[in-house]
């Protein structure tokens, strides 16, 4: 039995564990599955890369708006945070995740963070609930309004992104595995795709 397996989309070789689920469909369908659930799904983890180290740390957050037709996220941060330190010392090395635990769809979005604090743009993605996350200190500035100069705004610029959308019941699921098992087969449960930079690129080229 040869150990090679000659898997491959185009010119690009493919992980055979990867190969049965991995689904290419038209740039217009990839970007509005994806958008359509981390809308859906809206809270995940943002993960950074400390400033003072080479480790890593994630902190759940929720998304408070959507760019350039959906691929490029918005989140709000408190700008002195050690989230922001985190991000000014390595604004390139980001990654934000979202997970459904009902179907087990997730999605993992790569980029370039940035951190903006004019008041326009903190005033067109202000949320109330910001008021319950920072506490009013009484001093008539820090009161978590629209103007409080603690809020800022994380901007995360797509670079990669990659995400599974289930196609069964957790039933069907289970039954799939079953069968595949009992063939030595990886099962097809989900439909795997990726958006390279490329893509992204384009599609934010058309969607200003």
């Amino acid at each position: 039995m040869s150990s090679t397996i000659n898997t491959s989309t185009g010119n690009k070789p493919v992980d055979p564990y990867k190969a049965k689920s991995l689904e290419d469909p038209p740039l217009q369908q990839k970007v509005e599955d994806m958008v359509n659930f981390i809308s859906e799904t809206k809270f995940g983890m943002l993960t950074t890369k400390l400033s003072n180290s080479d480790l890593l740390t994630s902190r759940c957050m929720a998304l408070a708006g959507k760019e350039h037709g959906g691929i490029d996220l918005i989140f709000h941060t408190n700008l002195f945070s050690s989230k922001t330190m985190d991000l000014t010392v390595h604004p390139s090395e980001v990654n934000m995740s979202f997970l459904d635990p009902v179907s087990g769809s997730w999605a993992s979005i790569s980029g370039t963070a940035a951190l903006v604090a004019d008041q326009e743009t903190v005033k067109k993605y202000y949320s109330p609930a910001l008021k319950a996350w920072l506490g009013d200190l009484g001093d008539g500035v820090h009161d978590g309004g629209p103007g409080d100069p603690r809020i800022g705004v994380i901007k995360l610029e797509a670079k990669l992104a990659t995400y599974a959308i289930t196609r069964k019941g957790m039933i069907g699921r289970a039954v799939e595995t079953v069968k595949s098992v009992s063939k030595g087969d990886v099962p097809a449960i989900s439909s795997l795709r990726q958006l390279s930079e490329e893509e992204l690129a384009e599609w934010r080229r058309t969607h200003q």
